[in-house]
């Protein structure tokens, strides 16, 4: 029997799995025969296009991004979260993240589109589709900037576009980040 996940927790759950690097979370949050999805739009970063079931998806999520990134935050970028019967949710995402052999700061954004397996009593992610639009590679110096004075400003997990742009530092490596979250305001978040 699942335990009671809603899909507000189970997205609370892997990006708790993802930035905080806890392989273990994956298969509260993801089902067996999950599925994921990437299409990257940005030559800085690479991702296998498919990987099936929550082992490989947690190599890939987790493990593998962890052995590359440290000090990851990850937002979910929507007016409203999903609720408790939804079968599927996508929204936007914000990352920023520290390279940890080049201390190079990375910033992205893009999509979400989540789809829930099992029923009101218990749910897991049956697919997730992530679409990496922009990715931008900032010098170590960018840091504090990024960090101290704009991510960890933001509500966490979920905020909103307008909040993540109007508090985005004046940082020229950021202006295709901010474009691309700009083009993205229109659509904001859906339910079904």
């Amino acid at each position: 029997m699942l335990a009671s996940f809603d899909p507000e927790t189970l997205i609370r759950t892997y990006i708790r799995a993802k930035d905080e690097n806890r392989p273990h979370l994956m298969a509260q949050t993801f089902a067996s025969d999950a599925t994921l999805q990437m299409t990257v739009n940005s030559s800085a970063i690479t991702f296998p296009a498919r990987s099936e079931g929550v082992a490989a998806i947690t190599d890939v999520l987790v493990r593998r991004f962890g052995q590359t990134y440290d000090n990851v935050y990850t937002f979910c970028l929507a007016d409203s979260r999903p609720v408790r019967g939804v079968t599927r949710y996508s929204c936007d995402w914000l990352v920023g993240m520290s390279d940890k052999l080049t201390d190079a700061v990375r910033v992205g954004c893009g999509s979400y589109v989540w789809t829930f397996s099992g029923d009101e009593q218990g749910q897991r992610v049956q697919t997730l589709d992530i679409v990496i639009e922009a990715m931008e590679v900032l010098p170590p110096e960018t840091s504090q900037p990024v960090f101290d004075s704009w991510l960890v400003q933001l509500p966490y997990p979920w905020c909103t576009i307008p909040l993540a742009c109007e508090r985005i530092p004046a940082i020229e490596q950021l202006e295709p980040v901010l474009a691309a979250l700009r083009s993205r305001n229109k659509t904001g978040c859906h339910f079904q």
